[in-house]
Parts: structure tokens; sequence; C-alpha cells
């Protein structure tokens, strides 16, 4: 299992996309391990997305990201970063195929809905800038030999 951190940005929220967006990732098999509604302050804006400081984009995006609340997520699935990854499709939403999240519900190449993790040194750098350990569930699902074929001992 891979743990990745997924943040429903500001234009999700305020769309009223959240419980939509959320409902794909479950109905895909996704686990959820942790999950809050926080407004991210400037602080926490840069230590998240201080790759991006050199970049002219950069202002804008702090501007954004803290423009309003966010739903910020500890998802968990069998390679659970590429998955997600795909599922929320390309970066800009004009460009994202039909199908994927950013595909189906966004237009904007600023404005993109949603973030996700995009390696497993990223999501455990992320996770922790959100979550302590102690927030993050660890339960056995019901359904979990239905999400995947567990006859050979593990999740396949």
């Amino acid at each position: 299992m891979e743990k990745t951190l997924i943040i429903l940005k500001p234009d999700a929220v305020q769309r009223g996309m959240a419980g939509r967006i959320i409902t794909r990732f479950e109905e895909k098999g996704f686990q959820i391990c942790a999950m809050k509604l926080i407004t991210i302050d400037k602080n926490l804006a840069e230590k998240h997305y201080g790759v991006h400081k050199d970049k002219p984009f950069y202002p804008r995006l702090l501007q954004y990201i803290t423009s309003s609340p966010v739903v910020v997520m500890v998802l968990q699935a069998v390679n659970g970063i590429a998955v997600a990854r795909k599922m929320m499709g390309a970066t800009f939403g004009s460009k994202a195929e039909p199908g994927t999240i950013r595909g189906d519900f966004g237009l904007s190449n600023s404005f993109n809905l949603i973030h996700g993790s995009d390696s497993p040194e990223a999501a455990a750098q992320e996770i922790a800038l959100y979550f302590s350990k102690e927030d993050l569930q660890s339960y056995e699902r019901a359904n979990e030999k239905w999400v995947y074929d567990v006859s050979g001992g593990s999740p396949e």
C-alpha cells in the first residue's frame, strides 16, 4: 500500500465538488487514512510549494492556495501515487482528458482543482506538513478482498 497526499483546492471546495471528487477515489478503491478541512496559511503554503519559489507563477499560486478552505486527505492504495495522478489528469484542465477529475470538472490553466503527491518522497514530506502520525488511521475494510485480488496473500 502506498500513501499519497491529496488536496482539494479552493476552487474544488468553492464549487461544491469535494464530495464528488472524494467519491471517485473511494469508488476506485482508495482508503481514506486522514482528512480535514483547513485554510492553508502563507507559511504552510511556502513550505509546501517551496520548490516553485523561483518560478513566475509562485506568488499567484500562494495567493490561490491560501484564498479559501481546502480539503487535505491522505489516501492509500496499491500504487496509490501513480493511480491518483492518472485519475487527476493533466495539470491544466483545458488539456486534461475526459474521464479525469480535471478533464471532467476543469477548464482553467491556473485553478486546477486538486493536488496529489508526485513521488513517495514527496508524499512523506507533504503528509508530514498537514498530519501527525497519530492523525493517520489504519483499519481493515470489509470490502478489501473485493477491491484487490488477495488470494495470493497480499493485494494485487
